[in-house]
């Protein structure tokens, strides 16, 4: 597995090499050693080490569904994402204040092909939408999920001018009343307002 950085500053893309032959493919989705021995040597990684992932999910959404921009308020959460089927436009946004990629979104590809799947330190928006007839995406997070730390910015947002590659064809009600990427950055701007 070969880990790679990203645009965004803490965004690593997790690289595996699936073996392929005629019974199909077999590949490593995680090597928690492999994880902790390049976050140990990289000062700027956050807190994070693999036996910190508490608690895993999956979701499965048809093609053009958008689900998110969803962060957490507090110290965050880290998360693993990845595609176990299919393909989506995975989106992330910069919502560390004292980043110098603050505000900036960067998309990625993930899917079942070449099974790549993103680290996500703490202090991002997340979201992304399915590419093919139907995509499953697998997520694994540091901390049991409160949704009382909610954070939820709409995936059309005009400030942060996201450029999704199909029709949106479904959100929630919750993501399709999200609030603004301004007025996020008002509540980031005045901490004590979280």
């Amino acid at each position: 597995m070969r880990i790679e950085t990203t645009e965004l500053s803490g965004v690593l893309l997790l690289c595996p090499k699936p073996f392929r032959d005629d019974r199909g493919l077999f590949t490593r989705t995680f090597d928690a050693a492999l994880f902790d021995e390049y976050l140990a040597h990289d000062p700027s990684a956050p807190a994070v080490r693999a036996a910190d992932f508490v608690q895993d999910s999956q979701s499965r959404s048809s093609r053009g569904v958008v689900r998110g921009l969803h962060g957490r308020s507090g110290r965050g959460e880290a998360k693993l994402v990845r595609c176990a089927h299919g393909a989506v436009y995975d989106v992330l946004v910069d919502i560390r204040y004292n980043s110098h990629t603050f505000g900036r979104w960067q998309a990625f590809v993930l899917d079942d092909v070449e099974f790549t799947h993103l680290f996500v330190p703490p202090g991002f928006l997340h979201g992304f939408q399915a590419l093919t007839p139907t995509a499953d995406v697998c997520y694994r997070i540091d901390r049991p999920h409160d949704p009382r730390e909610d954070l939820a910015v709409a995936h059309d947002d005009r400030d942060l001018n996201i450029s999704w590659p199909q029709r949106v064809t479904t959100v929630s009600a919750r993501d399709a009343s999200a609030g603004s990427w301004k007025e996020l950055w008002t509540a980031l701007e005045h901490p004590a307002l979280w």
